[in-house]
């Protein structure tokens, strides 16, 4: 059956496909800013001519930027810090949480109030640095892995989850013998795709974007991620010297803009394939049934 809107329903919708198309527009524009600057000619971008469509277009910022083996190298180290990385978060903050679910496992209370104090309290700065120092993890690739393997937060996302799953299960898996380890693997994680793929994202992108452990424990360069050398273009312009600086004094904007592009779009791009379970991971725990 067709509803029949009012006026007022008229002028509300209206108001409201107004502030949502104000709001994805400032969202995206930006972005899309970047990218036709980034294959506009350094001139154009120079003069302001690119605010909305791309001006002499020229791919000469990327083939500067692709020419240089530091972009590989920290292409490599991104992408190993991300898969291992989130491998790591994933085993770890899965087996805690389901752990943490279990109502026979005594302590769980104990240790959540432990783990969500560490998310208001820490023992700051020079502290971590010495411990991550006496571990022999300082500027190693593992620093990277391990720092941070356990997000709070995830982990309680995470939690919630197994405690909802019906207990039915578990008390069937109970009398065919099952014992928690096979429970976890063959009728947990089997049940935990979209928590799994939210909770992967999550990581994923934090691993991505991660720039500030690396600049505090890493002194190698072979080392240091992606985000280090885009750090190092967009703010310190790189003034050690290197074959960065002869492009700044030419194309300074365009390869600047270039190196945003070359930054963001691969952790973009992962983003549609697990945008389906998003909005069913993100609602986990809102409602109780």
């Amino acid at each position: 059956m067709k509803i029949k809107l009012t006026a007022g329903d008229r002028v509300f919708y209206t108001f409201s496909y107004f502030i949502l198309f104000f709001v994805v527009f400032i969202t995206i524009y930006p972005f899309y800013f970047v990218a036709i600057s980034s294959i506009s000619s350094h001139m154009a971008v120079a003069a302001g001519r690119t605010w909305w469509i791309p001006r002499e277009i020229t791919f000469d910022a990327y083939h500067r930027i692709f020419n240089d083996p530091r972009i590989w190298q920290g292409y490599f180290n991104t992408v190993w810090y991300v898969i291992v990385g989130t491998s790591v978060n994933l085993i770890l903050t899965s087996t805690m949480a389901y752990a943490l679910s279990r109502k026979h496992f005594a302590p769980r209370n104990i240790i959540m109030m432990v783990v969500v104090f560490t998310m208001f309290f820490s023992g700051g700065l020079i502290p971590y640095f010495l411990l991550i120092r006496d571990l022999g993890l300082l500027d190693t690739r593992w620093v990277i892995v391990f720092n941070g393997a356990v997000n709070v937060m995830n982990l309680i996302i995470m939690r919630t989850f197994f405690q909802e799953l019906p207990q039915e299960l578990f008390d069937s898996a109970k009398i065919d013998g099952c014992n928690d380890a096979l429970i976890f693997i063959k009728i947990v994680l089997p049940l935990s795709g979209a928590v799994i793929a939210v909770i992967s994202l999550y990581y994923a992108v934090a691993h991505w974007n991660s720039f500030f452990p690396a600049l505090i424990f890493l002194n190698s360069e072979d080392l240091m991620p992606l985000q280090i050398l885009l750090r190092r273009i967009l703010i310190m312009l790189d003034t050690q010297g290197s074959t960065f600086v002869d492009m700044l004094d030419s194309v300074q904007h365009t390869i600047r803009y270039a190196l945003i592009i070359v930054a963001s779009l691969p952790i973009i791009c992962l983003y549609p394939f697990l945008q389906r379970f998003f909005v069913k991971g993100v609602m986990i725990g809102a409602v109780k049934g």
